[in-house]
C-alpha cells in the first residue's frame, strides 16, 4: 500500500535542472537508498518531501493524517532547551504525556520527599497508562542509552557538535512518522552505534529514505535503491548490491540502444547524401525519419572523476613517534605512542569519539605540539591534509581561483600536462561553473573542490580526516582507487567500515583509557578479533560475579515503576500467552488464505518478541525481589 505519491516533480537551481518532472512512490515500509554524484540534489528531495523546500511544480498525495520527519545533516538545535525538551518536543499526546513523565521523574530523584513532586509524578504515570505510552517510552529509552545520552537535563549549548548529533538522531527515531527522511545519520557515529542503528532501522514501523556514504549500511538496511543522476531518478529493486549489478545491466544497454542508433542515423545520412529524391510518401517519411534521427538527443557522455595526478619522491624516512603523549584538560587521550611510518603505508587511526584520533593526527601532520615524546619527519616528506571543516574554504572565492592558488598546471602520473581547467572539468566542474562563487555550492561539492586541491598539491603523504562524511558514493570509490595506485604513505582516520576495509592495511586503534593498540589487517579483521575478545571476557565475568550479582543490588530499594511493574507483569505474561493462542487458531482457521495467514504470523512474531521482553524484564525482577528478601 503506497503512503505518498509524488507527481510531476520540477525543480532548477539557476541554469541547473535538479529534477526534471520526477514521479515515484513510496510504499509502506519502505527502505529506500537515494544516492547521487554530489549536486544531484539528493538533500533537495529530502527537503521537498519534508515540506521544507518548495518546486516549481509537484503534486503530493498522501492521507490527511501523514506524517514526515526530517533529520539534516547538519541539525538545527535550539540551544536555550534541554536535551529532555528537544527530544520529546511535540504537541502530540502521547509526545506531551512522555514530556511531563520524564521531567517529573527528575523532579522525583531531586526532591523524593516533597508531596507536591509525588503528587505530579503520580499524575504523569495515569497519564502514560491513559495514552497507553509505555512502550514508546521504553523505546525512547531505549535509543537514548544506545546513542550514549545519559544526562537528559543538559542544555543543548553545552553540547559537542557530535554529541547534538546524537540528540537530533534521538529525537527523529522517538518522533513516530509515517516516513522518516535521514541525511548522512551515520556520520560521528562509532562502529558500535552505527551497528544497532542498521538494526533498529530494519525494524523500523514506517517507511525510509536514508542518504549516506556507508555502503555496509546500504546494504544492511535498504530494500530499494533510487540514483538522481541528471535530473532523472533511477529506481532499483533490491539493496546497494543489487543496484550494482542492476546499474551494470542498465548502463550495458542504453550503450547498445546508442551504438544502434549511432549505426541507422548514419546510413540515413549517408541515403541523404546521395541527394534522393522526396518524391513519395515512402521516401518523405524516411527523410523525416533522418532528420528525426540527426536531431535527437544521443546517449550523455558519462562523467567520470579522474585522479591521476602524481606526486614527489618519498625517501625512505616519513615519520616517527618516540614516546609520544597528549592531554586535554584533566584527560590522557593517549601516552608513550612509539610508532614507526614507513613507506607505502596504509594506516587507519580508529576508536570512539573523543578518544584523539584527530588529535593525533594533527600531531603526525605537525599542527599541534605533543605534550611529550618527539615527533620527526623525514625531508621529502610533502603532506597533503584533508579536513573534517570548511575552514580552508573561502566562499568569495570563484571556483577557478581556489584551484589557481595551488597550481594551474599538474601533471598526471604517466607525465602529462593538465591545466587547473581541465583538472576541474575531470572533478565534474564544467567550464560554465568555474567561475561560480565557492558560497553557491552544495555541501558536497565544496568537499570535491576541497579533495582537488588537496590532491593537486602533488603530496606524497596523504592525511585524510573522515573523508567519507561529506563525500559521496561515487567521488570515494574513485578515491579508493586512487590511493590504490598512490605511491606514497596513506594515513586516514574514519568510523567508515567500507573504506577502511579498501583502503587500510594497518590500524591504530585508540580505547579511551590512554592506550594505542596496534593491529595488522583491515577494519573488519580487527572488529572480529575485539568482538571475540569481548565475548570471552563477558563470559568470564558472568562466572565469577553471578552469585554476587543479588548482593549487589540488595542495597536499594524497588522504584514505583518498578514495583507496578513487579505486580502487573505476571499477568501481562499470561495476556501475552492467550493472545498468541488466539493467533495461532486464527492461523488454522485461515486454510488457504495466504495474505490473511502473513497478517497473523506477523501478528504472532510481534507478540513473541513483546512476550520475551516480558520475560526477561520479570526475570531481572524477581532477582531484585529476591534480594531484599535476603
Amino acid at each position: 500500500m503506497s503512503i505518498l505519491r509524488v507527481e510531476n516533480l520540477h525543480k532548477t537551481f539557476g541554469e541547473k535542472t535538479l529534477f526534471d518532472h520526477l514521479s515515484f512512490t513510496i510504499e509502506e515500509k519502505e527502505r529506500i537508498g537515494l544516492i547521487g554524484v554530489n549536486g544531484t540534489g539528493k538533500s533537495t528531495l529530502l527537503k521537498v518531501l519534508a515540506g521544507l523546500e518548495g518546486a516549481e511544480e509537484v503534486n503530493l498525495f498522501h492521507s490527511n493524517d501523514f506524517f514526515v520527519t526530517y533529520l539534516p545533516q547538519q541539525p538545527e538545535l535550539t540551544e536555550d532547551r534541554t536535551i529532555l525538551e528537544q527530544i520529546y518536543y511535540g504537541e502530540s499526546i502521547i509526545m506531551r504525556a512522555m514530556r511531563a513523565y520524564e521531567q517529573a521523574l527528575i523532579d522525583l530523584e531531586r526532591q523524593p520527599e516533597s508531596e507536591q513532586v509525588q503528587n505530579r509524578f503520580m499524575t504523569a504515570q495515569q497519564k502514560m497508562d491513559q495514552e497507553s505510552a509505555w512502550e514508546a517510552n521504553t523505546t525512547a529509552k531505549t535509543i537514548l542509552s544506545k546513542l550514549g545520552i545519559r544526562d537528559v537535563s543538559q542544555k543543548i549549548g553545552a553540547l559537542s557538535g557530535g554529541q547534538k548529533k546524537r540528540v537530533a538522531i534521538a529525537e527523529a527515531l522517538i518522533r513516530p512518522a509515517d516516513l522518516l527522511l535521514l541525511d548522512e545519520p551515520t556520520n560521528h557515529l562509532d562502529h558500535e552505534t552505527v551497528e544497532w542503528l542498521e538494526g533498529y532501522l530494519a525494524n523500523y514501523k514506517g517507511a525510509l529514505i536514508i542518504i549516506t556514504h556507508d555502503r555496509y549500511f546500504l546494504n544492511r538496511v535498504t530494500n530499494q535503491m533510487y540514483e538522481l543522476d541528471q535530473g532523472k531518478l533511477f529506481q532499483y529493486e533490491g539493496n546497494f548490491e543489487t543496484y550494482l549489478q542492476k546499474r551494470a545491466e542498465r548502463e550495458e544497454m542504453e550503450q547498445v540502444a546508442e551504438s544502434k542508433r549511432q549505426n541507422l542515423l548514419r546510413r540515413e545520412l549517408e541515403w541523404l547524401r546521395r541527394g534522393a529524391k522526396a518524391r513519395t510518401t515512402k521516401q518523405k517519411a524516411r527523410v523525416q525519419r533522418a532528420e528525426g534521427l540527426r536531431d535527437e538527443a544521443g546517449l550523455s557522455k558519462k562523467q567520470d572523476l579522474d585522479f591521476s595526478i602524481g606526486s614527489d619522491r618519498l625517501g625512505n624516512d616519513v615519520i616517527e613517534l618516540k614516546q609520544v603523549g597528549k592531554s586535554y584538560k584533566d584527560r590522557v587521550l593517549f601516552r608513550e605512542v612509539d610508532y614507526l611510518v614507513v613507506p607505502h603505508q596504509r594506516l587507519g587511526i580508529i576508536g570512539s569519539n573523543g578518544t584523539g584520533k584527530t588529535t593525533l593526527l594533527n600531531i603526525m601532520a605537525g599542527r599541534i605540539a605533543a605534550d611529550t615524546g618527539e615527533v620527526s619527519r623525514g625531508s621529502t616528506v610533502k603532506i597533503g591534509y584533508y579536513t573534517q571543516d570548511d575552514q580552508e574554504i573561502d566562499g568569495e572565492l570563484k571556483v577557478i581561483e581556489y584551484i589557481k592558488e595551488v597550481a594551474e598546471v599538474v601533471y598526471t602520473a604517466d607525465g602529462q600536462t593538465v591545466t587547473a581547467e581541465q583538472m576541474l572539468e575531470r572533478f565534474l566542474f564544467p567550464r560554465s561553473m568555474q567561475w561560480t562563487y565557492i558560497r553557491r555550492l552544495s555541501g558536497g561539492e565544496k568537499r570535491r573542490l576541497y579533495l582537488l586541491k588537496v590532491l593537486m598539491g602533488e603530496p606524497n603523504v596523504l592525511f585524510l580526516d573522515e573523508p567519507t562524511n561529506d563525500l559521496d558514493i561515487q567521488t570515494l570509490s574513485v578515491l579508493e582507487d586512487y590511493i590504490d595506485q598512490f605511491p606514497g604513505v596513506v594515513i586516514t582516520v574514519s568510523h567508515d567500515r567500507y573504506f577502511l576495509d579498501k583502503v587500510v592495511d594497518h590500524l591504530l586503534y585508540l580505547n579511551g583509557d590512554g592506550n594505542v593498540q596496534r593491529f595488522q589487517g583491515d577494519y573488519s579483521e580487527f572488529l572480529k578479533q575485539k568482538q571475540e575478545q569481548e565475548a570471552i571476557q563477558t563470559t568470564v565475568a558472568s562466572e565469577v560475579n553471578s552469585k554476587g550479582k543479588v548482593k549487589s543490588q540488595q542495597s536499594r530499594r524497588l522504584t514505583y515503576k518498578e514495583k507496578q511493574d513487579w505486580e502487573s507483569i505476571e499477568g501481562k505474561m499470561e495476556d501475552l500467552e492467550q493472545k498468541i493462542t488466539e493467533v495461532e487458531q486464527a492461523i488454522e482457521a485461515a486454510g488457504s488464505d495466504y495474505t490473511e495467514i502473513e497478517k497473523r504470523l506477523n501478528e504472532k512474531q510481534e507478540l513473541e518478541s513483546e512476550l520475551e521482553a516480558a520475560m526477561d524484564r520479570w526475570t531481572e525482577l524477581s532477582e531484585l525481589v529476591e534480594g531484599l528478601k535476603e
